[in-house]
């Protein structure tokens, strides 16, 4: 114990500074002598050595930054001679830890100091819990030593049972900062130190693990790239020597992209940047993602159909048979058709195919309910003119790279839908129908409607730019044709680049024609059936048109002709009716039931909706076209004191504003109109539009409803077959509204034989059909008071009926 006491006296050292480097007890390491600081602290060590027995003492001080480090090292110049280099070195031997103390003289030119021994004691026998510490360090650093092929170094460590002696073994560790070294030299305590170690090597191992599995893939990727590349120059040398097989028949056309290019008819701006891409093409290596970019960019181009055009057939008449044989009815449509066909020709015959980089297309917008016609309109359109025909969907597109195309470098990218309707039509004039643009959408990706201004627009589609292609595509010799159900869904810049044309319904004749010509020939072929096994004869589709559907269409008059014939032959294979057979208007009922719409007119005087006085029938529009309209008018009972107006069916604000109107102009004119307006004023007015789910707003309805109130206050009844539509203001004068044609085809088809509608709407009566005129009785007023003349029906008995209370 006296001996160990001694080794823990204070001590007084020569400071051996290491820049940057950290010496560990154990660790024995040589020295450079010529630096300075180095030789002055060994020589004062060995003048010191002289006068006390045993080899020359210094002290090792890591120095970071020219500041020492708290605790140093006690070691041993064990030799001093010449290092392998030939320069002066020492060989010095770190024995144990020393906590540094204050500074002191002595011989020489070196800093000495005084300094203290660290007590490393660990207790023997070892805990079982260090004694699993020091076995994992040593499995770490075996496996870590394995691996550096290291293998003389691994018995020496297995050797090593000391605690401490094992820790700073670690000090030999090419991989630990000196920060981290510093760390281990200031941690007296043997298993601490140890943990430190441990820690430290453990990172460092997975570090590796990570770093060996990234090497090991970049050096597969590697290996499978220079793979790549041998097999593609094997097959490059493949079918070079086919080639000359071949006698070069088929030469390298299918390759070489500038051969390609310049024996394509592109246009000279095309032309241009299809060689630029060429140029990079042939500068970039098989291995870069630019060159399938190029390739693909260059293919579409390649494809495109930059100089096929069709030649329109000029032949008017011809083109309006071809319409009228694949279309009934829609007058306006034909007319717009044969008038750009019967100009085109004229620009044609004078020399004025092109004018000013434009050529004669058109940008025309179907618009109309849905069944019409619209979209098989756009194929016959094409049929009559000689062109080709595309059809694009544009039916909840929210993005604009859907119109314009994507950039090229992103993954994936295509061209937008108009480039690739004209490279599937394969001519630079086709037909293309732009379907539902009314159901174009918007979000954060864009707005396709934006998109098509240039598209639609005849001033400057004739430079369209798509973002894929990057170079200009001539649209001006295409027709557009857009179909839209709802006029105020399509935005007003995109609406005021085409040119409006309304579609607004069938009258029942031309169903029927179009049920003879074209639905029913249809759908015998879909049914399995011959023309001569069924025949449906005209009264029975003027049934089905008529009081089996309702609409502006036909698609559900087209289904009800193939229920009904399935229904004939599911019978004729039951072995229950016998071909051929002849559909007559009272089979109907038997095959298909009983009608579904039966107009007011024909029902039961008592169960019509106008039986009782407050109920009028007005006319709107909706999405699907016309329709009739009914106005429910009642009065509270004076005793529940329930004021005011009340209006249920889901009414917009314009129709709520045309109540308030109604009821004003009542209060003030209903003693000239011999009306008890009394009743107004003390009891609760309600006016309900039936079909309450369905939303409903517009100004048309102010003289039903002010005829309505007029009924329920006189008690008389409003005439069953009386329609009537029209805005009302405050004076009693009735003011325009829009939709004519398409409420007076929805009047037609209800029934209604009598339609008042304003002064001002008489010029629209030019745009309906004259045989649903012949039917209608229509009056047009420019007053309320004769609106109410020709709406009530004279009071039973000259007495007033009761007029309705509400619940």
């Amino acid at each position: 114990m006296a001996a160990e006491s001694a080794a823990f006296t204070p001590l007084t050292l020569p400071v051996l500074p290491l820049d940057d480097e950290v010496v560990l007890p154990g660790m024995v390491v040589p020295l450079d002598l010529s630096d300075a600081e180095v030789r002055a602290a060994v020589e004062a060590a060995q003048a010191a050595a002289r006068s006390e027995p045993g080899k020359p003492r210094v002290l090792l001080v890591p120095r970071i930054d020219g500041t020492h480090a708290a605790t140093g090292v006690l070691g041993t110049v064990e030799q001093v001679g010449r290092l392998a280099d030939g320069d002066p070195g020492a060989l010095i031997r770190g024995r144990g830890r020393v906590r540094i103390g204050a500074g002191t003289t002595g011989p020489g030119a070196a800093l000495w100091v005084e300094g203290t021994r660290v007590d490393e004691t660990v207790p023997d026998p070892l805990p079982g819990q260090v004694a699993e510490l020091v076995k994992e360090y040593k499995a770490l650093a075996t496996a870590w030593l394995r691996k550096r092929g290291a293998w003389q170094v691994v018995d020496r460590v297995q050797a090593i049972d000391d605690v401490s002696a094992l820790a700073d073994n670690s000090g030999y560790s090419p991989f630990l900062t000196t920060e981290q070294k510093v760390e281990l030299l200031e941690t007296t305590d043997p298993v601490a130190r140890l943990k430190l170690a441990t820690q430290q090597l453990r990172d460092h191992l997975a570090e590796q693990d990570v770093a060996e599995t990234i090497a090991k893939d970049v050096q597969e990727g590697v290996d499978k790239q220079q793979r790549e590349f041998l097999l593609r120059r094997q097959l490059e040398a493949v079918r070079k020597e086919l080639r000359e097989i071949n006698g070069e028949q088929d030469g390298e056309e299918s390759d070489d992209y500038r051969a390609r290019v310049e024996a394509a008819d592109l246009p000279e701006k095309v032309r241009e940047a299809a060689l630029k891409e060429v140029d990079k093409l042939e500068r970039s290596s098989d291995q870069s993602p630019e060159g399938s970019w190029i390739r693909t960019w260059l293919d579409t181009v390649l494809e495109m159909p930059w100089s096929e055009r069709t030649e329109d057939a000029y032949d008017i008449q011809g083109a309006q048979a071809v319409l009228d044989a694949e279309h009934a009815g829609l007058e306006d449509v034909k007319e717009r058709i044969t008038e750009y066909l019967a100009v085109r020709k004229r620009r044609v015959d004078r020399g004025l195919g092109v004018v000013g980089g434009r050529r004669g297309g058109a940008v025309l917008a179907l618009v109309g309910p849905p069944g019409v016609g619209k979209t098989s309109l756009g194929e016959s359109v094409a049929h009559a003119m000689g062109r080709k025909f595309v059809r694009v969907a544009l039916g909840g597109v929210r993005d604009e790279a859907e119109i314009r195309g994507h950039r090229r470098t992103y993954v994936g990218a295509l061209p937008g839908r108009i480039v690739r309707a004209i490279k599937e039509a394969g001519s630079m004039n086709p037909v293309v129908l732009l379907d539902e643009i009314d159901k174009v959408g918007s979000d954060f990706r864009g707005d396709p409607a934006a998109a098509l201004l240039e598209v639609l627009d005849p001033a400057q589609n004739h430079t369209f730019r798509d973002h894929y292609l990057e170079v200009e595509l001539d649209l001006s010799d295409v027709v557009f044709l857009a179909t839209a159900n709802v006029l105020e869904a399509i935005p007003e810049a995109l609406l005021d680049r085409m040119e409006l044309v309304r579609l607004d319904g069938y009258t029942e004749d031309e169903k029927v024609v179009i049920a003879r010509d074209h639905l029913l020939p249809r759908q015998l072929e879909r049914a399995g059936l011959d023309a001569d096994e069924v025949t449906v004869d005209e009264g029975a589709l003027r049934k089905l048109a008529g009081e089996y559907t309702r609409e502006a269409g036909v698609r559900t008059l087209e289904r009800s002709i193939a229920r009904l014939l399935r229904k004939v032959a599911a019978q004729h294979e039951l072995g229950e009716r016998e071909l051929p057979f002849t559909v007559t208007e009272g089979d109907l009922r038997a095959l298909i039931g009983r009608p579904h719409h039966v107009p007011e007119s024909a029902q039961d005087p008592a169960e019509r909706r106008t039986a009782v006085p407050g109920v009028a029938t007005g006319l709107a529009v909706t999405g699907a076209g016309g329709d009739v309209l009914y106005v429910e008018a009642s009065l509270a009972d004076p005793e529940t004191g329930a004021a005011g107006l009340t209006l249920t069916g889901q009414l917009g604000d314009v129709m709520k504003e045309s109540a308030q109107i109604a009821l004003s102009f009542l209060r003030s004119h209903g003693a000239e109109l011999e009306l008890p307006v009394g009743d107004l004023k003390d009891r609760g007015v309600h006016i309900h539009f039936p079909a309450g789910a369905v939303p409903k707003d517009g100004p048309s309805a102010g003289v039903t409803m002010t005829t309505a109130l007029a009924s329920l206050l006189s008690g008389r009844l409003v005439r069953t077959d009386v329609a009537m539509t029209g805005e009302v203001s405050l004076t009693g004068r009735v003011l325009p509204i829009g939709g004519v044609k398409q409420k007076l085809l929805a009047a037609h088809r209800a029934g209604v034989t009598t339609v008042i509608i304003p002064k001002r709407n008489e010029p629209d009566l030019d745009d309906v059909p004259a045989e649903v005129l012949d039917k209608l009785d229509v009056h047009a007023v420019t007053d309320v008071r004769q609106v109410l003349e020709l709406a009530l029906a004279p009071a039973t008995n000259g007495a007033e009926r009761e007029v309705p209370v509400a619940a």
